[in-house]
């Protein structure tokens, strides 16, 4: 298998290279090499790799920049994912485009299935919707992973600053009205590939992604407020003999102002996914500790 990793340098893309790497040759690019807020130079990148599949998790991720700079944040969400659709169509290969729970309100009150109408507050998740639409309209092989609050320990994510907080402050205020589920780097990128290892085994790649091509929900199992999240990153701290911090508190999203708006409630149910590939992800929880317990070793 030849594969395409787009974003090499994000927090799933580093992961993926790992996990990606047994399954055959992957050619990796990222920005600069590769600029997506010009996504008309990408057929000349796939014409030239002509990969099997192609794995984009390249995004313009600053969700409160991304309101100041629509046009950027559209051109990288929203029109490459859907330069590379149709040239992976063309090329008959196999797109994995990663998008975020973003694309919803939050104001549903229960977990989102892929049956739930988007209805994105920001410009982020309004890209990121756009993104998904033009992928979709593209056709041929594709899937669609859905994905919520992704951390590496690797990367700045809020795991991190969490860390780094507890390093410089007495106490601590986190939201706690924000809800969905925590999603480490690692285990989605070896969802992936886990999948595309299926599809190598079946014998006809493009074939085999394209029947089961659609929009999936893949994040941490279960859910938590941004305040729970942090709770049970101080607790798992290899390093808690570091932490000044003594006293961590809630608060309400309304306390700290941004130009983005977030969902406040944004889990996503992940059952299709499960029925569809055999795959689960862990608890949320489980996960972060096995996150936390690579960083004592």
């Amino acid at each position: 298998m030849r594969i395409l990793l787009l974003g090499h340098g994000g927090q799933v893309g580093w992961e993926c290279r790992r996990t990606l790497a047994p399954l055959g040759e992957v050619v990796t690019a990222d920005y600069p090499e590769v600029d997506f807020a010009q996504p008309e130079g990408l057929p000349a990148l796939m014409e030239r790799v002509r990969p099997q599949v192609i794995v984009n998790a390249a995004a313009y991720t600053a969700v409160d920049r991304a309101e100041s700079e629509p046009e950027t944040a559209r051109r990288v969400n929203a029109l490459a994912p859907g330069v590379l659709a149709q040239s992976a169509r063309r090329l008959r290969a196999a797109l994995v485009h990663i998008s975020t729970d973003y694309v919803f309100d939050g104001r549903k009150g229960a977990p989102y299935t892929e049956e739930d109408i988007p209805n994105p507050l920001s410009v982020y998740g309004q890209t990121k919707w756009e993104g998904e639409q033009a992928v979709q309209e593209a056709g041929g092989a594709y899937l669609i992973l859905r994905t919520s609050w992704v951390y590496s320990l690797r990367r700045e994510s809020f795991v991190s600053k969490v860390l780094e907080w507890s390093r410089q402050k007495d106490v601590l205020r986190v939201v706690d009205d924000q809800v969905a589920g925590p999603t480490w780097a690692r285990m989605l990128a070896q969802a992936i590939s886990a999948v595309l290892a299926q599809s190598l085994a079946s014998g006809d790649i493009f074939d085999w992604l394209e029947e089961r091509r659609g929009v999936y929900h893949l994040a941490g199992k279960g859910w938590c407020s941004r305040y729970q999240w942090a709770c049970e990153i101080l607790r798992l701290d290899p390093h808690r003999e570091q932490q000044r911090a003594r006293e961590i508190l809630p608060a309400r999203t309304a306390e700290f102002p941004t130009p983005a708006v977030r969902p406040l409630f944004s889990a996503l149910e992940m059952s299709k996914f499960e029925r569809t590939f055999g795959l689960t992800l862990p608890l949320w929880s489980q996960a972060l500790e096995m996150a936390m317990e690579g960083e004592r070793a």
